[in-house]
């Protein structure tokens, strides 16, 4: 039977061991962190962020263009000058 082992350190035991923690969390374990035995945070993996659409673009991908620099009467126009 499998079981999820799951560390509770203290604050102080967590600041005093926080490069062991986070080697052991880069390995795939979850550590509770608590303070006066209490849980308030968990320390897990970080795994690649899903890619999310643009919300203010309808119709799909934002083309490249978009990221290209703005002609000078363009930027002109902008600072209002």
């Amino acid at each position: 039977m499998l079981v999820n082992m799951t560390e509770r350190v203290n604050v102080q035991d967590a600041k005093t061991r926080l490069s062991e923690l986070l080697a052991r969390v880069e390995r795939g374990e979850e550590i509770i962190v608590a303070r006066g035995g209490t849980p308030v945070a968990k320390l897990s993996p970080v795994g690649e962020p899903p890619l999310r659409e643009l919300g203010f673009v309808p119709g799909g991908p934002v083309r490249v263009a978009f990221f290209e620099d703005l002609p000078d009467d363009e930027l002109t126009a902008w600072d209002g000058k």
